[in-house]
């Protein structure tokens, strides 16, 4: 009866492998590429601009018109403007344009 018993010692190792294992693939599969989608989320929003076309996460296009640390101001229609949240910013359809003055700035500089 003992030695029925000793020889499944070995047996004890293969569940916590299997456990780490499945951690691991979890980690790789799920947790990693979330961290990356929310940190390039993050990166877009604080690198919004004024007349940048965005996106809402309800659908809703607008051009960024006024910006503070926590909400973005968003013109809809031409005279209607709306507050909404950073994190409700989904995606940055087009970026705004190089104003006309630094342009000409730039021009200007490569002259002399």
């Amino acid at each position: 009866m003992l030695l029925a018993q000793d020889g499944g010692g070995a047996g004890g190792f293969t569940p916590i492998l299997m456990i780490i294992l499945l951690f691991g693939v979890m980690y790789f599969m799920m947790i990693r590429p979330q961290q990356k989608r929310r940190r390039e989320a993050a990166n877009m929003q604080s690198s919004l601009g004024h007349g940048d076309e965005v996106v809402t996460i309800g659908g809703l296009y607008g051009t960024v018109t006024g910006m503070d640390d926590e909400t973005v101001l968003l013109e809809i229609a031409p005279g209607v403007e709306t507050r909404y949240a950073r994190p409700a910013i989904a995606r940055v359809v087009t970026k705004a344009e190089e104003p006309a003055e630094a342009a000409v700035d730039d021009a200007d500089a490569v002259k002399e």
